[in-house]
């Protein structure tokens, strides 16, 4: 009886601290908020909100739980990788700001700290 006791207790305690079940649907909540933002963004098509776009997508992503937030990391980081492949013309001094504006979002930083003038209120 003890037996089945601590095993009762384990089960429950192991469960409500991993929520692992709740990870790879954080996930993929995580990679639709980044999709969103990257959608917002060329939609609004508007001049130096890139860094706000970025922190916002991580933030939301990041919201959803640990598998939120390490979908934005692994987008984050996986987009900065190829951007630094190609010949975009931006360098490595934008790229090091835009991975500073995911880590912000990540970590819960408002995203609006990058927002820019006159952004419309629709993003």
């Amino acid at each position: 009886m003890k037996l089945i006791l601590a095993v009762l207790v384990l089960v429950l305690v192991v469960e409500t601290q991993a929520q692992w079940y709740q990870f790879p649907g954080q996930a993929i909540g995580g990679a639709k908020d980044m999709w969103h933002a990257y959608q917002d963004m060329r939609e609004a098509n508007w001049k130096n909100s890139d860094k706000y776009f970025h922190a916002r997508g991580n933030y939301d992503a990041a919201n959803r739980g640990p598998g939120g937030r390490w979908a934005a990391e692994v987008i984050s980081d996986a987009r900065e990788a190829l951007q630094g492949l190609g010949n975009s013309g931006r360098g490595k001094v934008d790229s090091e700001a835009d991975q500073e504006a995911n880590r912000w979002g990540r970590n819960g930083g408002d995203p609006n700290r990058y927002r820019p003038n006159g952004l419309p209120n629709k993003y």
